[in-house]
């Protein structure tokens, strides 16, 4: 048995889950519920009417896990007491409720658009004797849940391989009294945009054959579009007229529970209200017949006057009938009628801007180097920052003004391709190519590995009745093998990269790997008193703690930076230079959202914390992305023959 990691006494406190004015639970409670029951589970084949869906879970299921649902977390620090000890804090959080509040609380899932009916996927109620599948969204809440929480999710990568998976999912801030969305002109700016998508979204012709990713990536450009003709009037003197940028407003609704952090189709009614309240969309018809019931979301707000579109109220039909289009403004703010840009032109200080910022699925930290081109805004005057892309960050020209010389401008190259799935994807090609990517995949391990040793976590449905004469609770359980499991991975990057002679050794500094293997000789001398013969047997790995892996990293991270340092003086002005690179740097121009969907970012002026007056919360929005989503689309797109080399 491995030496268990020393850990602190837990505390013991209990509380009900908080709940909104509308009766459902807030949303980080919801989604962490979520995310914890499907790594509870395990998904499989279900058979219903006759047909077998992969990758599901039934409703027994569901309730069988969330009547007793155990998340443990750890986290590993120094002790303050003592910094060379390894401290380990675990937190267990036990979800506990009836079977009806079970079926109930997996509604609300499929109201977030979490889960789905595998058998009618149209369907929008939670069934006491149905088959459910995980939604593009729901997967996507999963990824960023098991990366933030350094989960095991070995089950769970087939169901990430097999369906699609929302790439970008705005998330709107909410007040944290109610949970209600904190509506602010630059918030629905963001929303709006991100709706409508960077041009008009007409369906591909039909003669085109798709997949189920296919159809996915195309419906996740924005609302679906048509163009609606209206019949003439001779006897009220109307001609036919036919209005563009035309959709139903049910299909609407789907698409903001789709690819938004809304909740729910009432919450997108009242998103689409403001829509229609700031003059971004209007009704064109609403063909119900007399005796069919309509219901009608009405949102208030302060109108600024004058020529402004902005109106005191917005009122969104939710029928079937009901068609609404883009209007003159609508496109205005969407950038639809403004032709791309050249490199170096900037919007115009008087351009609406939004609070939107974006983080990567598998981190929470934004990938801003920070503001540049300070100017003043228009919108209660606020700092707006230009955002600058990350293809922008690439350009070499850019580069050239920004730094000072061609080490840095190269350093910073380099992480930003390590941050970008499909750019990583393609350095990994060209060091292959140049027999050295084994720079790259230490690099990477050793982050995977960091991550996991600071931060795991575990989910599980346990029995109510325990065992008697058990003294492990399932956290610590959990614990210890994911302690082993962190030993095996040690040890197998060591004997992968740095044994003598191993299957991908690195070039690295004599004196660093003399110290590793002075280090590693003593560990295993005293633990098992046998000589250390260059590699590690499993026998002899597992009788490490904690704190000698943490001693493991921190050499690995001394051999992680000379690496980097490798990696961005001799190989990234090289793959710069390549034409793979220069059309894939076209293409995250077009893929990165922080140039295209939002090109201003307004920030409020900062404040120490505590001495902020102000007890009104500013809205705002950000952008999470599926790494695995946009590794795949970087695939597809090469397949395609989308990214193809130039001369």
């Amino acid at each position: 048995m491995p030496s268990p990691p020393d850990s602190e006494p837990q505390a013991t406190s209990s509380h009900m889950m908080k709940t909104t004015k509308r009766g459902r639970p807030f949303l980080k409670d919801t989604l962490d519920l979520f995310a914890t029951l499907i790594v509870s589970l395990q998904l499989g084949p279900h058979k219903q009417f006759f047909r077998t869906f992969p990758h599901s879970f039934s409703t027994d299921e569901a309730a069988q896990n969330l009547a007793s649902l155990k998340f443990s977390q750890s986290n590993r620090g120094p002790d303050p007491r003592d910094p060379s000890r390894v401290v380990t804090t675990t937190t267990t959080t036990t979800f506990s409720m009836t079977r009806d509040m079970a079926k109930a609380m997996s509604q609300h899932f499929m109201d977030a658009r979490l889960i789905e009916n595998a058998t009618d996927p149209t369907s929008n109620l939670f069934k006491d004797r149905g088959t459910y599948q995980l939604t593009p969204k729901g997967l996507h809440v999963l990824e960023r849940f098991i990366s933030k929480n350094g989960i095991n999710s070995d089950h769970l990568q087939p169901v990430f391989s097999s369906q699609p998976i929302c790439i970008k999912l705005l998330h709107l801030e909410r007040r944290s009294s109610d949970d209600e969305i904190i509506v602010t002109q630059s918030v629905i700016t963001a929303l709006f945009r991100r709706f409508v998508g960077r041009s008009p979204n007409y369906p591909p012709p039909a003669d085109k054959p798709l997949d189920i990713f296919q159809k996915y990536n195309e419906r996740s450009k924005g609302i679906t579009l048509s163009d609606m003709t209206e019949r003439a009037q001779p006897l009220l003197g109307k001609s036919a007229q036919v209005h563009k940028h035309c959709f139903p407003a049910v299909t609407a609704l789907e698409w903001l529970c789709d690819f938004t952090s809304v909740v729910g189709r009432e919450e997108a009614a009242e998103m689409a209200a403001q829509f229609v309240r700031f003059g971004l969309i209007t009704l064109v018809s609403d063909k119900r017949k007399n005796n069919d019931s309509a219901i009608i979301f009405t949102v208030r707000g302060s109108a600024p006057g004058g020529n402004s579109p902005v109106s005191q109220q917005g009122e969104f039909r939710c029928t079937a009938k009901a068609i609404y289009k883009i209007t003159d403004e609508g496109r205005h703010l969407a950038h639809w009628d403004v032709s791309p840009r050249p490199n170096g032109v900037q919007d115009s200080p008087t351009a609406s801007s939004t609070n939107l910022t974006v983080v990567r699925s598998s981190e929470d930290g934004s990938l801003d180097s920070g503001p540049s081109d300070m100017k003043k805004g228009s919108v209660a005057d606020a700092k707006i920052h230009r955002r600058i892309s990350l293809a922008e960050k690439l350009n070499a020209n850019y580069e050239a003004g920004e730094k000072k010389n061609s080490k840095e401008s190269n350093t910073d190259r380099l992480r930003y391709i390590l941050e970008e799935p499909g750019l990583r994807s393609l350095f990994r090609e060209f060091l292959r190519g140049n027999f050295c990517e084994e720079n790259l995949s230490f690099w990477v391990d050793v982050q995977d590995f960091k991550k996991k040793f600071n931060i795991t976590s575990s989910a599980m449905a346990v029995s109510p009745v325990s065992r008697p004469g058990t003294r492990n609770t399932p956290g610590q359980a959990a614990m210890e093998r994911h302690h082993e499991s962190l030993i095996n991975t040690a040890f197998v990057i060591y004997n992968t990269y740095l044994a003598p002679s191993s299957q991908c050794e690195l070039n690295i500094d004599h004196g660093l790997r003399n110290e590793l293997v002075k280090y590693l000789e003593e560990v295993v001398t005293s633990l098992t008193g046998k000589a250390f013969q260059g590699r590690v047997e499993p026998e002899q790995a597992n009788a490490f703690n904690a704190t000698q892996l943490q001693t493991m990293i921190r050499l690995y991270e001394r051999i992680q930076i000379h690496v980097f340092r490798l990696m961005a003086t001799d190989s990234v002005p090289k793959f710069i230079k390549t034409p793979k690179f220069l059309a894939m740097r076209n293409w995250v121009e077009d893929f990165d959202p922080t140039e295209n969907d939002i090109h201003l970012l307004s920030v409020g002026p900062a404040s120490p914390p505590g001495l902020n007056n102000s007890s009104e919360e500013v809205g705002g929005a950000y952008i999470t992305i599926s790494q695995q989503a946009s590794e795949r689309e970087h695939r597809q797109q090469i397949e395609s023959g989308v990214i193809h080399s130039s001369s």
